[in-house]
């Protein structure tokens, strides 16, 4: 088995059981965080799964200069501080420029580097020095086996904590697809892999202003992706998705959340029970 990336109790490893990497896509107030955080951490703990809260505190890379992007550097530091007090949660969120991420490393567990930004090399090399974990979503522009030269980016700094995420890949305008084969072909840089089921239904800026999405489609790809063996999935979630500043077309509403993990779960379970078998 290859080594685990430890968060707490928690380990990410393609071989192990799957963590869930779950939120809403923003940080929309304290409260409203401290509150999915609560809920979330509710159905990870009734079913036993592994479970990091995640928001962004900036969404800098909105469709439009009109779109609600979150609630800042400053005020979302502490609102992640008080949800890992209080809830005693891991938590994740995105950082964007290098100066940020110093200061988000002191209090969130785990760093994440957004698609579009996947090759910046200064971000990513300021991000491994932190030492936290760093999850990098891989870019949508991006084959698989690139992915090698990005994780050694962050390696170069001696963290070699690192998660790679598949969120889908442009095909054709406005509209994405996931390559299952990106899966496996990740994982062989020997570096826990993770797949993003509701950033990959995202249609982005097809609505003009804004990204549109297929939620209805994110349990299924989740399936087909979990049965690849995987370290981890990330969903996004709201209880009522319409009314979200952000992704309001691919969020999971969060009354459906448990039923979906339940299944999951399952195959998760199934998969690497198999996997275990053949190798022996």
């Amino acid at each position: 088995m290859s080594e685990s990336i430890i968060l707490q109790d928690i380990a990410f490893n393609n071989e192990l059981p799957f963590v869930l990497i779950a939120g809403p896509c923003q940080m929309e107030s304290a409260s409203h965080g401290m509150e999915m955080a609560m809920a979330l951490k509710e159905i990870a703990s009734r079913l036993k799964i592994p479970f990091v809260f995640k928001a962004s505190f900036d969404k800098a890379n909105r469709t439009s200069i009109n779109g609600i992007r979150g609630i800042g550097l400053e005020t979302g530091i502490q609102a992640f501080a008080d949800i890992k007090e209080k809830l005693n949660v891991p938590c994740l969120t995105d950082v964007h420029e290098p100066y940020q991420c110093a200061p988000v490393a002191e209090v969130v567990d785990i760093l994440q580097i957004p698609a579009f930004l996947c090759r910046q090399t200064d971000l990513l090399v300021a991000a491994g020095r932190t030492n936290r974990i760093i999850n990098v979503k891989k870019g949508q522009f991006l084959a698989p086996w690139d992915m090698k030269n990005v994780a050694d980016k962050i390696a170069s700094t001696g963290n070699k904590k690192i998660l790679l995420t598949e969120r889908g890949t442009c095909f054709g305008y406005n509209t994405l697809v996931v390559d299952m084969r990106s899966l496996p072909q990740m994982k062989q840089t020997g570096y826990p892999v993770i797949f993003d089921a509701t950033h990959s239904v995202q249609q982005p800026s097809a609505l003009g202003g804004a990204s549109g999405g297929q939620r209805e489609f994110a349990p299924v790809l989740a399936k087909a992706a979990i049965t690849t063996g995987i370290a981890g999935l990330f969903f996004e979630t709201h209880e009522h998705p319409e009314t979200a500043p952000s992704d309001s077309a691919t969020m999971i509403p969060l009354h459906q959340m448990e039923h979906i993990f339940k299944e999951l779960k399952l195959l998760d379970e199934l998969t690497k029970q198999t996997l275990t078998k053949l190798e022996q």
